[in-house]
């Protein structure tokens, strides 16, 4: 097992990484504040993983109280939040309560708002068993559920107690689900880590066969990029955060514009990245041959790199509702290189260029 901490002073919190970490309850026992937890999980990975995480809990004398959700971005909306919020209620949890998020990233934003909201705020546990939700949407406390105009718009930052990220869970994880995770990793080298996108270039096969010491590796890694950049800019006040939402621009207008779960949040995202990077190098900030490497690396993680072709009016529309909007106008993340991000703009015209341009598949 590696552990890495998120330092938020007296709201640090580990994130455990290794195999076999579902059957260690012990690692979770000293972040409840009484031994009764809600654990909500999906129709997925319940059959997987449920029976056996509550009776390891159980031999800890842990009491629980399990919420099997739909699976799907779709369903990570008022009325799914709702379900989990009458659970609560009608089995009169208390303060002292804790939630334990168990699935992927939809699972674990979701169940972090209703730990956020309900009571006020009542203790959170993340235990990621997807690759996206290891290496980012359970660090950092961003909790949030869809709006139809825009992709995580109603939410609130919620650190978690602790991160249990147990790798065997990846065993189970379907082809496309592993690659969309593949993109959130790849990500941090894009933005802040050459080193690591050097590594990450030389050991893509091993990735894909999910060989356990380089997949540990790039989550550990992964993490570390994350914790680093949430410790000094936890609320995302200044640009730091914000660089991490490299392709999400793009990204999220693709998930809404498409119909939720159409794509996956990390297709959607390497798609945001190869128009992110294209527009980079439209406005002259990155060179031609680095915009290539982007799209070279997210092939062989087998991500798509043609986006579907909304409209550029539609895609304007649908990134206006991005949460970078400042004063009315749009943000972006780019690159001056690979490894180098910024948050900047970009002209309508350059916009309408690249949207109508080979990138888009009509």
């Amino acid at each position: 097992m590696r552990t890495l901490t998120v330092a938020l002073g007296d709201r640090s919190y580990p994130i455990h990484i290794g195999p076999g970490l579902l059957e260690r309850p012990e690692l979770l026992l000293e972040h409840l504040a009484q031994k009764r937890v809600v654990i909500v999980t999906n129709d997925v990975v319940a059959p997987l993983y449920l029976d056996a995480f509550e009776k390891r809990l159980s031999a800890s004398e842990v009491q629980s109280i399990r919420i099997v959700l739909p699976d799907g971005e779709d369903h990570k909306n008022w009325h799914t939040l709702n379900t989990i919020l009458d659970a609560m209620l009608e089995n009169r949890c208390e303060r002292r309560t804790t939630i334990i998020a168990l699935g992927g990233g939809v699972v674990g934003d979701i169940a972090g708002f209703a730990a956020a909201v309900y009571q006020r705020g009542i203790p959170f546990i993340q235990v990621p068993t997807t690759l996206l939700a290891q290496v980012d949407s359970a660090v950092g406390g961003k909790t949030a559920i869809n709006h139809p105009l825009g992709k995580n718009m109603i939410g609130a930052f919620y650190q978690p107690r602790v991160v249990l990220a147990d790798t065997d869970s990846l065993a189970t994880l379907p082809p496309r689900e592993f690659s969309a995770g593949l993109a959130e990793v790849i990500k941090y080298g894009f933005i802040r880590d050459p080193e690591f996108l050097d590594w990450l270039d030389s050991h893509m096969d091993a990735l894909l066969a999910r060989d356990a010491e380089p997949l540990t590796h790039a989550i550990e890694r992964s993490c570390w990029n994350k914790a680093e950049v949430v410790a000094s800019d936890e609320r995302e006040t200044g640009d730091m955060r914000a660089l991490l939402n490299f392709g999400h621009t793009f990204g999220h207008a693709i998930e809404a514009g498409t119909g939720y779960g159409t794509w996956l949040h990390g297709e959607a995202v390497a798609m945001g990245m190869v128009l992110a990077a294209k527009l980079s190098q439209r406005l002259g900030f990155l060179s031609a041959a680095d915009a290539d490497r982007v799209t070279t690396l997210l092939t062989r993680a087998r991500l798509p790199v043609l986006a579907p072709d909304l409209g550029f009016d539609r895609y304007v529309e649908l990134m206006g509702h991005d949460k970078k909007v400042q004063g009315g106008r749009l943000k972006f993340i780019l690159l001056r290189s690979l490894g180098d991000a910024f948050v900047g703009e970009a002209p309508d015209s350059a916009l309408a260029a690249l949207l109508s341009g080979p990138a888009v598949h009509a």
